[in-house]
């Protein structure tokens, strides 16, 4: 691993932790910090030793307390920095002295309220010690699988008369979210814990001082826990050196970025919280596209689209096939397929014929539509999915396949989703799947098609726009490869 690679890594799996600024008051962000750095070592997922620094402590929360971090007498690889910023620049000559060569600064009061000379400050310190910093100004990181948490914002809250959870962490996965916004990147975490999507690691780095989208896209790229990077931002001050970097990593692994502060009034509201400066929307959207990321328009592709890439192959092209138990939602597919500029294609003559073959062995019912979609009609049952995905697979001019399977129908059984896994698992082609609902058994069907690692949504019109997100990354992805 290169040298700069070493160090990022301490920011996920270091040895020896130190909390600047840890606090005995519950609540206090230096409080709820060491609390999320005891619980995940007491659960064994945390490797790292952990030191609280606070001088006016000796101890907190069980722990010796330091009064300055050249006084731990073990080894520290990463600081996370929990102290009022006018005491900041004296917290990193320590961090230095003592060697350390990560550090996390969650303190706010920097360039983002117009703070730039003690923002300069610091960043000088840094640099001459040889210290890698995310932030200011921002959440951190949680590793799901290391057990790093520097989230300061309390896991639960009480409302009526009980303790709700509030921020909840999500289960592991594979996606890995950067986060410009500390606000947003906690609301995301909320949302995917949510909808079931599992989280390798978050990263909120503020006012990215020092490490960016550049330097964790180059780290990700070799992370094995990471399989789709999802990017919130509202400014890149360096946009080439971005650019370079996406293009090379999305060879390896598909890149969602959502650039918010399109609009001059979403760009008034960048900088004010971030101290983003926003640019030409336009610039930007080029600048996506050259280097192969896949840009979301919303919050809801966002996550849709990154649930799908790190779940799914990228198709090898445009023509897609859907199969389904309800002919409308079937329109709604093609008609949503078409508008993103996908083809919903006439299935060949060998592909019929093997579909009428089902019919005449009495698999297929009689009024089944097979021209695409697909309709297997609500008499439709496991085995007549299993026995279509087969062809539909076996097709080598159908690119990819939106499988809906509305649950309702009285002979679909709850098995589907394993029996679909089972036919896909050997073939290099994506699928995403669909059922209609908010009640018990839609929530449970989709899940189960999500633990199958096949993407699930209640619409399908997300599904469509999922397979969407598998199109252009393997269009991207098949053109880089040519001109290699």
């Amino acid at each position: 691993m290169p040298k700069n690679m070493e160090i990022l890594d301490k920011f996920f799996n270091p040895k020896g932790v130190a909390i600047i600024g840890a606090s005995a008051t519950e609540g206090k962000p230096g409080n709820v910090t060491l609390k999320n750095f005891i619980e995940n070592k007491e659960k064994g997922i945390l490797k790292a030793e952990i030191y609280p620094v606070n001088p006016k402590h000796k101890e907190i929360l069980g722990l010796k307390c330091y009064k300055s971090v050249t006084d731990i007498p073990g080894s520290v690889d990463l600081a996370v920095v929990i102290v009022p910023a006018p005491f900041v620049p004296q917290v990193m000559e320590d961090c230095g002295k003592k060697g350390i060569k990560a550090a996390i600064i969650i303190s706010a009061g920097f360039s983002e309220i117009g703070n730039v000379e003690l923002e300069n400050k610091v960043k000088e310190i840094c640099e001459r010690h040889g210290i890698r910093v995310i932030g200011p100004n921002g959440l951190g990181v949680f590793d799901a699988y290391t057990g790093v948490d520097t989230m300061f914002v309390p896991q639960y809250k009480e409302a009526e008369g009980k303790l709700m959870l509030a921020t909840p962490r999500p289960d592991k996965g594979y996606i890995t979210l950067i986060s410009q916004s500390g606000a947003f990147g906690v609301a995301a975490l909320d949302y995917m814990k949510g909808e079931g999507i599992g989280v390798s690691k978050f990263i909120s780095y503020g006012n990215k001082m020092d490490v960016d989208e550049a330097d964790l896209m180059e780290y990700l790229a070799k992370d094995p826990t990471t399989k789709a990077i999802l990017i919130y931002v509202e400014s890149i001050e360096n946009g080439r050196r971005f650019m370079k970097a996406a293009k090379k990593v999305v060879k390896e692994k598909p890149i969602v970025v959502f650039k918010a502060g399109r609009t001059e009034a979403g760009s008034r509201a960048a900088a004010s919280h971030t101290a983003a400066l926003a640019g030409s929307d336009r610039v930007y959207d080029a600048a996506f596209k050259q280097c192969g990321v896949v840009r979301a328009e919303t919050m809801e592709d966002f996550f849709d689209f990154g649930k799908a890439l790190a779940m799914q192959p990228p198709a090898k092209g445009r023509n897609i096939a859907i199969l389904t138990d309800g002919g409308g939602a079937g329109v709604m597919a093609a008609d949503a397929l078409e508008f993103l500029g996908l083809n919903v294609i006439q299935l060949s003559e060998e592909t019929l014929e093997k579909f009428e073959q089902l019919k005449k062995n009495k698999i297929l019912p009689p009024f089944a539509v097979y021209k695409n979609p697909i309709d297997l009609t609500g008499s439709a049952d496991t085995r007549m999915y299993v026995e279509s995905m087969k062809i539909l697979m076996e097709d080598e001019n159908v690119h990819g396949v939106v499988l809906i399977a509305l649950h309702h129908p009285p002979l679909i059984s709850f098995d589907l989703p394993e029996k679909i896994a089972e036919v896909i698992r050997n073939y290099d082609k994506p699928v995403v799947a669909c059922d209609v609902g908010e009640a018990e058994m839609s929530k449970a069907f989709r899940k189960k098609f999500d633990s199958h690692d096949i993407p699930a949504y209640p619409s399908p019109e997300r599904a469509s726009r999922a397979m969407y997100a598998l199109v252009k990354y393997g269009e991207y992805r098949r053109k880089v490869l040519e001109y290699e």
